[in-house]
Formats: C-alpha cells, sequence, structure tokens
C-alpha cells in the first residue's frame, strides 16, 4: 500500500517513547491512520497539530497492516493555538471527523468541506463568520454517515414554507403553524440551514448547533466515540459566552 496526498492533521496519539499515530484526511482516500517516527520530537511535534496541512507519504506491506507514514508541513495553523475560540472550533472539528468516519473509506466532500471550514477560522477567528459553516459541516457529516436531516418540507403537511422546527425523534422539519403546539418539544430551525438568510448571530448559530449536536449525540457519537464530545461542550460554552 501506497498512499501520497496532502492531508488535513485530525488526531494524533502518542506511540512508544517517541512515534506517534496521526490519522489525516486525505482527499481521495478518507480517513487515514499512520505510525510516525519521532512524532513526538520537537521537530514535528509542531506539524502534526490537528488543523495544518500536510503532505504525507504512506507505505506498507499490506492493507492491514499501520503504515509508516511521514510527513512535511505545508501550511501551519499553529498560531490560532493562541485564540482560545479559534482553537476549540478547530479542535472539535478535528476530533469530530477523526471519531465519526470509518477508516479507508473516500468522503471527498467532507474533506472539502472541513477544509473549508478550518480556513474560514482562520481567516476571521474571533468573528461568526465560520459559526454557520460549522453547523453546515456537522450537518453535512450525518448525511455522509447514513444520518441525514430532511430539512426541505414539513414532515406534518408536506409544505415546504414556513419551517420552523426539526423533529427530534424523525430529524425532519416541522412549519411553524403544525409545530407551534408542541414547540417545547421540537428544536428550533434557523433559516440559514435551509438556506435562508441569517446565521450572523450566535443564537442563530447555537440553534443550528443543538440540531446537529441532538442527532450526532443520538446516532454517530455512540459508546467509545462520546467521549469526543467534551470538545464540542468547551466550543459551546466559549460561543454562548459571545451570544
Amino acid at each position: 500500500m501506497h498512499i501520497t496526498a496532502t492531508a488535513i492533521v485530525c488526531a494524533v496519539l502518542a506511540h512508544g517513547e517517541h512515534g506517534a499515530v496521526a490519522r489525516l484526511m486525505t482527499p481521495e482516500d478518507g480517513l487515514q491512520p499512520g505510525y510516525v517516527r519521532g512524532g513526538r520530537s520537537r521537530r514535528l511535534r509542531p506539524v502534526l497539530l490537528p488543523g495544518n496541512i500536510v503532505q504525507a507519504d504512506y507505505r506498507a506491506r499490506s492493507e492491514e497492516q499501520l503504515a509508516a507514514l511521514t510527513v512535511e508541513l505545508v501550511h501551519s495553523r499553529a498560531g490560532l493555538m493562541a485564540e482560545p475560540l479559534a482553537a476549540a472550533a478547530i479542535d472539535w472539528a478535528t476530533a469530530l471527523t477523526a471519531a465519526a468516519l470509518p477508516e479507508g473509506q473516500p468522503y471527498p466532500r467532507l474533506h472539502a468541506a472541513l477544509e473549508g471550514l478550518l480556513a474560514a477560522v482562520e481567516a476571521a477567528p474571533s468573528a461568526r463568520g465560520w459559526g454557520a459553516a460549522l453547523a453546515r459541516y456537522e450537518l453535512l457529516l450525518l448525511g455522509e454517515m447514513g444520518f441525514g436531516l430532511d430539512l426541505s418540507e414539513c414532515v406534518a403537511t408536506g409544505e415546504s414554507s414556513g419551517l420552523a422546527f426539526v423533529s427530534r425523534k424523525s430529524g425532519r422539519a416541522v412549519s411553524a403553524a403544525a409545530g407551534e403546539v408542541y414547540r417545547d418539544r421540537l428544536l428550533p430551525l434557523p433559516a440559514f440551514l435551509i438556506g435562508g438568510e441569517g446565521g450572523e448571530a450566535w443564537t442563530d448559530i447555537l440553534a443550528a448547533l443543538a440540531i446537529t449536536g441532538h442527532f450526532l449525540g443520538r446516532d454517530v457519537l455512540t459508546d467509545r466515540r462520546a467521549a469526543v464530545l467534551g470538545a464540542r461542550d468547551r466550543l459551546i460554552d466559549r460561543v454562548k459566552r459571545l451570544a
């Protein structure tokens, strides 16, 4: 097995005294793990930071063997680690990707969306612009994992206008008229998630993240994978301070 790709660092775990196992998101081969010799060294620690872009070279004798991985830095986002909100956003987006995706399966749309989200965080680390991108990334990931939400029409009436809520059970949209009497049981649906205006306010972003967070926790990040939700909680806490 031999893979070369420009990839996004998503997770790094210590392995042995000096090495590390890195999980990178590649454009065509999905999430790929590899053993980096000296991955915990002073030279490579700044390279293997989640959110960084690296040139990766994987080599293994078989598909079942953990590949030996060498990396060269292409683009560093290390400077964002000094920005608490940006650092929390990168930490969560990369941790979610590493925890949710099966290894070795191609997800080109997710790779492109993740790179776009990280670029948005980098462009405006303390602004609201990337909040909507994060919610859309989580929504896309749910869909790619087979748990997509249907926000195209009201589950009760079949109408596509006036959508205001999401059913916690079915993941389908509900109109304002049909959902008013049940609003305490439903999740508010911000307009930007269905192509409308909005998303600039932190309250809209928090509403969108409440929707995606509910279904990520219920359907994707279960069992041992649920541990990464702590990174999401830390990000949400920081966003709430701004709302």
